[in-house]
């Protein structure tokens, strides 16, 4: 049980984060994301799960693409 526990602490604390991201770009609480995503999961068999990974795979790939350049130097 207490390999269990790890693994959710693991997961929690260095997740991808997607459902964080997308509630602060819509104004709402992660909270509401991670419930629509288990939601959509169930509905549609493993649907929101994919979904889930590709917005993950997507916001990587954005972050690695698109960083923030203090000045012209740093190029």
């Amino acid at each position: 049980m207490n390999l269990f526990y790890n693994l959710l602490h693991y997961f929690q604390k260095r997740g991808f984060e997607v459902c964080g991201r997308i509630a602060e770009r819509l104004g709402i609480r992660a909270r509401v994301v991670r419930t629509s995503f288990i939601y959509l999961t169930f509905v549609t068999l493993g649907f929101g799960f994919a979904l889930y990974l590709f917005l993950a795979f997507w916001l990587r790939i954005k972050d690695l693409v698109y960083t923030k350049r203090t000045s012209v130097f740093d190029l």
